[in-house]
């Protein structure tokens, strides 16, 4: 069988394995009080330009988001986010366990538009019973978002300038960072997410890690009892170095951005072929994730060699689906899916 369902179906990049052999029987103090972690630190601090940001390991991408977004609130705060973000849809109620209640915007496949932001904070402090309300203390965006879409440098700036004008936190889910990184439509780089957001996490486990997830801190002012936070939500690994061995050879020789790219483009060619064949295009990603309209007949014969996802329920003539690429996608792959098609 072909597999294109998601990015977290294989174990890790073979250089991410061979590190961890090497570095297998070596005894280190836990919960990242190890060189290996203090080293993977200086190395994302650096590639996001930062002089004294902070940086997390967690173990996985709902655990980050939990932790994060209870950390950062107040008790009566609540998280601003589209209705088709992953805290929203995908994640079980983790946030709202927390005591935090997501606030929806219009999602415009799957971006925050920057217009519909301002005029929510308007309406709600323009409300004089807003104090009995939930407050905004956080927006949340992804890059790539769930739609596999991308945010502009110019629409991220003007997101980021509407929360600081607000004094709201920006957080950014990374969860699939390294494809948003490595396409070619992009014009936000790392050291531009770093500067115009509170916190964000780079994400490991769709991205060549075997799992894990970096937090990187760029307001100082967050996260000031981070380990206590982290290990409240169960988000803190003893054996913490075996997370951050992981990013140490990820942010070293631009490997993290190299594999990402390698997916991107797997992912073009297979839009390319599905478009050529005559086939919608749902949503027109220029990431990993590609969304296609096809006749349920064609969902079936495809169903019986390779895998993929169905984005929502089965219509009655046609259906929305997802094929994903991941680092190790290879070109016989998609040729061999092409073929099929």
């Amino acid at each position: 069988m072909l597999h294109f369902d998601t990015d977290y179906m294989r174990g890790a990049h073979p250089e991410v394995m061979k590190r961890l052999m090497e570095t297998n029987l070596l005894q280190t103090p836990g919960y990242g009080t190890d060189q290996y972690t203090a080293h993977a630190r200086e190395l994302i601090v650096k590639a996001c330009g930062l002089e004294d940001g902070k940086v997390f390991f967690l173990s996985g991408g709902t655990q980050t988001n939990a932790t994060v977004i209870d950390s950062v609130l107040a008790r009566h705060e609540g998280v601003l986010a589209v209705e088709t973000a992953h805290i929203n849809v995908h994640e079980a109620g983790a946030i709202e366990a927390c005591g935090h209640k997501v606030l929806t915007l219009p999602s415009h496949q799957g971006k925050m538009w920057a217009e519909d932001l301002q005029k929510w904070l308007d309406d709600f402090f323009g409300d004089d019973t807003y104090e009995h309300m939930v407050a905004p203390g956080m927006v949340y965006i992804s890059h790539p978002t769930e739609l596999g879409t991308l945010y502009s440098l110019s629409e991220l700036e003007a997101i980021s300038a509407i929360c600081r004008k607000a004094h709201i936190a920006l957080y950014l889910d990374g969860a699939r960072l390294g494809y948003g990184l490595a396409s070619p439509e992009a014009d936000v780089t790392l050291k531009d997410i770093a500067r115009l957001c509170d916190v964000f996490y780079i994400g490991g486990t769709k991205a060549g890690a075997l799992f894990g997830e970096a937090v990187v801190v760029s307001n100082p002012e967050l996260f000031a009892h981070a380990v206590p936070l982290i290990k409240r939500h169960g988000a803190l690994m003893a054996k913490g170095r075996l997370i951050s061995v992981q990013f140490e050879r990820l942010f070293t020789d631009d490997l993290y951005v190299e594999i990402a790219r390698s997916a991107v483009a797997r992912a073009m060619q297979l839009k390319e072929a599905f478009v050529r064949a005559g086939f919608e295009l749902f949503i027109d990603s220029p990431t990993n994730q590609q969304f296609f309209v096809l006749p349920n007949e064609v969902i079936d014969r495809l169903q019986s060699a390779a895998t993929f996802e169905l984005w929502g329920p089965r219509g009655e003539k046609k259906t929305p689906v997802r094929f994903v690429t991941d680092w190790a996608t290879s070109e016989d792959d998609v040729k061999a899916l092409i073929e099929l098609l």
